[in-house]
């Protein structure tokens, strides 16, 4: 029987513990390019967005110690948002200090912020698409050059079974269970990982 994926607090407790590489590269290959999307949409160019994300996630590790899975604090996406929200939040009120342009005044652009809510909310979407490229990363190599291609045909690019048929020279029961076995699998490392880093609906 394999083993049951770790809970969220205790994979978090790994992260917790800075020489663990392994759990903080699966946390930043999921969390840094959303953060980074983030910082981007909210005006700041790509050196300075760069920047700000190395500075959120430095924070991070030094302050996730402090964070705890209890009942009266924050899940830890909301925890992670307050962090990258001040950090975006200070680099444009910097921006405008340094640079002293007659452009969009630091007020007028921080008033058009999404308030802390719906960047919560952005980044749990942005953090899901991330982890739906990341688990397919993961599981590649499972699986053969030809039942993978079957499912990129017929998944991500959209592809008809039937036309797929005709590409590969492949019956289309092969094709609907070459698809199937894969996206079983892709959900599965889904699930594992939303699971682990908070990532699944918040519950009513």
């Amino acid at each position: 029987m394999p083993d049951l994926p770790d809970t969220n607090h205790s994979l978090i407790a790994r992260v917790k513990d800075l020489a663990d590489g392994a759990s903080w590269g699966e946390f930043l290959a999921i969390y840094q390019p959303v953060v980074l999307r983030m910082a981007r949409r909210r005006g700041l160019q790509d050196a300075d967005a760069q920047d700000v994300m190395q500075q959120i996630f430095l924070s991070i590790s030094r302050s996730i110690e402090g964070w705890t899975a209890e009942r009266d604090q924050p899940p830890f996406r909301a925890w992670l948002t307050t962090i990258a929200r001040n950090a975006i939040t200070k680099a444009l009120t910097r921006r405008r200090r340094d640079v002293g342009t007659g452009s969009t005044s630091v007020a007028e652009l921080l008033k058009h912020q999404p308030e802390h809510d719906n960047l919560t909310a952005d980044l749990l979407v942005e953090a899901r698409r991330e982890l739906v490229r990341w688990a397919a990363e993961q599981i590649r190599l499972e699986f053969s050059d030809e039942t993978w291609k079957v499912f990129w045909m017929t998944s991500i690019d959209g592809t008809s079974v039937a036309e797929t048929v005709k590409i590969t020279g492949r019956s289309s029961g092969s094709i609907y269970v070459a698809r199937y076995r894969v996206i079983a699998r892709l959900k599965e490392k889904i699930l594992e990982v939303s699971q682990l880093w908070d990532l699944q609906e918040p519950k009513p």
